[in-house]
């Protein structure tokens, strides 16, 4: 869980970051630089970590094509965000909207087994969820927390 929340808060930095970065330059530029940092940092971990020998992982078969697309979801959230981001509106509400469609995709992911997610049926908690996150984010949106 802890490992979660740390997730967060490096996606709030890489957001806040690229849009700085997208606002002297472009978005497009933003998302290009963050992802060719990030390919040449994962290859300094493969290449440290292949000098300890624990790169061998068992052969499970190839993944369908379209599994090696994920990079272009990564890059189209860069360059979505750094647009709202620089199009006035607040860091914080631009993570509580993100927060919103994570939540409501990955409900509907489950329920629908999309991309080999383990399927499980929606549930009344799970409606709740969406309504309390959905709820907070619009305070935060909106500004209505009284400060």
């Amino acid at each position: 869980m802890l490992l979660g929340i740390f997730s967060g808060m490096l996606l709030t930095l890489v957001i806040q970051t690229n849009g700085v970065l997208a606002k002297n330059t472009s978005p497009l530029m933003a998302s290009w630089v963050a992802h060719g940092v990030g390919a040449l940092g994962a290859l300094l971990l493969i290449m440290l970590i292949s000098r300890w020998g624990k790169t061998q992982q068992p052969q499970r078969g190839r993944p369908a094509w379209f599994y090696y697309l994920g990079g272009f979801s990564g890059a189209m959230t860069v360059i979505l965000s750094t647009f709202t981001l620089n199009g006035g509106v607040p860091l914080s509400s631009v993570i509580a909207l993100g927060l919103v469609g994570q939540v409501v995709f990955s409900i509907f992911s489950d329920s629908f087994g999309i991309l080999g997610s383990i399927q499980r049926r929606i549930t009344w908690v799970d409606s709740l969820v969406i309504l309390l996150v959905t709820t907070g984010s619009l305070l935060i949106v909106f500004d209505l927390t009284g400060h």
